[in-house]
């Protein structure tokens, strides 16, 4: 991943698609961040109890879905048969489905973006390699970058692909960021944006290593001339569409 964008500018990156104006992980909320101009389009990757790759943050459906239960205890026809766009509004969105990774990916492979994929714990590093050989089959792995909380699964995907870029999310800043992410084969490292703001070298540091940082998750208007000012690479956040029009 470059040094922030050839304008100089942070990357822009549509926080499970641009979802302050459609339901979050859905191809409705990609297709919205799509037409933002987000420079990014983060979404969230868990299981399904059949092996199925799905795009949905929590661990179950209740927050986001008609329907109740662990993602990783239902069927892939289970999950996509939920209406997961009612609950933002029922008028524009009801009947919105759960999108499965596969689905994502054919999108983006159509209609043009770029991917951060959270890949959410739990998952073995068989898991991850299937996850990775899902974005290869589409041909798009110079269009999309991997990361996780978990170190083991930025381990697992530098296994599986070298040459994927790969992120190291974390809450809390590491004693040593530079040799942490160096352990587990990260290019990137993605902190919150109150410690950047209370820890600004960090990214000075991190740079002088090689290192990209994209931070998580700036939705108010006041935090994003700070980060800019401390080049971050990345701003994620919710208001994709916003950050656009402000950093044009």
């Amino acid at each position: 991943m470059p040094p922030r964008m050839p304008t100089g500018r942070p990357a822009v990156v549509a926080h499970r698609g641009h979802s302050a104006v459609a339901p979050e992980n859905t191809l409705a909320a990609v297709a919205a961040a799509r037409r933002a101009r987000a420079d990014w389009i983060e979404v969230d990757v868990r299981t399904s109890t059949d092996g199925v790759p799905v795009v949905i943050h929590d661990r179950t459906v209740d927050r986001t879905t008609g329907g109740t239960g662990a993602v990783a205890e239902l069927t892939a026809a289970q999950l996509t048969a939920l209406d997961a766009g009612s609950w933002f509004s029922a008028d524009g969105f009801g009947g919105e489905p759960v999108p499965t990774f596969a689905g994502v990916l054919d999108d983006v492979r159509r209609r043009g973006g770029r991917l951060l994929v959270e890949i959410k714990r739990p998952q073995s590093p068989a898991g991850v390699a299937a996850l990775i050989a899902m974005i290869r089959e589409c041909r798009l792995t110079r269009r999309v970058m991997v990361q996780s909380f978990d170190p083991a699964i930025v381990a697992a995907a530098r296994e599986a692909a070298p040459e994927l870029p790969r992120a190291l999310l974390t809450d809390g800043l590491h004693e040593d960021p530079v040799n942490v992410c160096r352990e587990v084969g990260a290019r990137a490292y993605h902190p919150t944006v109150e410690d950047v703001l209370a820890n600004p070298g960090v990214v000075d540091e991190l740079h002088a290593a090689g290192l990209a940082v994209m931070v998580w998750t700036a939705n108010e208007d006041a935090l994003w001339p700070a980060l800019s000012a401390a080049s971050v690479d990345g701003i994620i956040t919710d208001r994709a569409g916003d950050l656009r029009g402000r950093l044009h």
